[in-house]
């Protein structure tokens, strides 16, 4: 069992303001200043193709994080534009596997989007579990989600490890899913302020990992990025 398998039942043994608490402590941290940082450094000129690299990807990754908290709002309130919303999420998790086909094969780009859409399935669970107040079906359900963001994390190494070690890329998976806990409770809890921080939080994480992912594209072609 992995370490963060291991964290999942503590944190769903936690009353639901005790979890707010805890994990808005993640939220605030800057655990992710260093990839960041990494990410968006000075690289002098760049040329156009980067240039549009790195926007579209910080786009489908604002666009994760966007739809992701319409699910959490629309799911928290009962809202009957839960389902398109969710299905709004998942067509973002193939435009992400879509952006790296051209770099890495269909086979690897359909691997990223299958396990990007597991993580949004698992997340509803989470969800649903959370609202519920039903600790052993969260614990279940964190463990999974957990062990979806090491695979994530694996298959994104072994495709460019130089750029992206794998300790690195699990801890920036591990960060995410913290942030995004962070927001869904915050929200199930009623607590607005702390919903909008956590959101805030997880949105710069996302286009830190977005930054961090272009500049391992770029740092691993950088014969495709010349014009």
């Amino acid at each position: 069992m992995t370490a963060s398998t291991r964290r999942s039942p503590r944190l769903a043994r936690l009353g639901l303001p005790a979890l707010l608490a805890a994990l808005l402590a993640l939220a605030v941290s800057g655990a992710s200043t260093a990839q960041a940082d990494r990410g968006v450094k000075a690289r002098g000129k760049i040329s156009q193709s980067e240039l549009a690299l790195r926007n579209d990807m910080r786009k489908l990754w604002e666009d994760h994080v966007v739809w992701t908290r319409q699910v959490i709002v629309s799911f928290a309130a009962g809202l009957p534009d839960l389902d398109p919303a969710l299905q709004r999420l998942l067509a973002n998790q193939e435009d992400i596997g879509d952006a790296v086909e051209p770099f890495y094969g269909d086979a690897a780009g359909d691997r990223l989007s299958a396990l990007l859409r597991e993580h949004i399935l698992i997340a509803a669970d989470v969800l649903a579990a959370a609202k519920a107040g039903d600790g052993p079906a969260l614990a279940a359900a964190q463990e999974r989600w957990y062990a979806n963001g090491d695979d994530i994390a694996a298959l994104l190494a072994a495709a460019n490890p130089k750029s992206w070690p794998l300790a690195e890329m699990r801890a920036m998976m591990r960060e995410h899913l913290d942030l995004t806990t962070a927001e869904a409770v915050a929200r199930l809890a009623g607590d607005w302020e702390a919903d909008i921080a956590a959101y805030d939080a997880v949105h710069v994480q996302a286009l830190a990992m977005a930054d961090m992912l272009s500049t391992g594209i770029v740092n691993q072609f950088p014969k495709r990025f010349r014009r």
